[in-house]
């Protein structure tokens, strides 16, 4: 069970960071927002259409990404023209780097039976 406890902690610690408080906060207030919050909807709609068109893409299936690779792009420079979305958008980056970290540390404490 101390694992199970370690993994607690760990939650708890990551909940009590700087990248998730900031995150979380600058989450909040966009979505407070009706339309900060439908520009940030359709951004992410658009960013996992690409991601299943990259998985897609693996497949050998045919697909046609550029379009929306673009409007991507145009969208997220639009976007980034708002303090509050491009802050969100840098506590978003941070968050993950602090996630990959983290999972980097535990995958190579255990790499050796992967």
């Amino acid at each position: 069970m101390e694992i199970y406890d370690s993994a607690n902690r760990l939650a708890e610690e990551i909940r009590n960071s700087k990248q998730y408080k900031d995150l979380k906060r600058a989450k909040d207030e966009l979505m407070a927002n009706a339309e900060k919050r439908q520009m940030i909807i359709e951004f992410e709609e658009l960013k996992k259409e690409i991601q299943l068109m990259e998985i897609q893409k693996q497949k050998n299936e045919p697909i046609d990404e550029e379009k929306k690779k673009e409007k991507l792009a145009k969208m997220y420079n639009v976007l980034i023209e708002n303090k509050d979305i491009k802050a969100y958008f840098d506590y978003e980056i941070a968050f993950n780097q602090l996630m990959v970290d983290i999972n980097k540390i535990i995958g190579n404490s255990i790499k050796d039976v992967l």
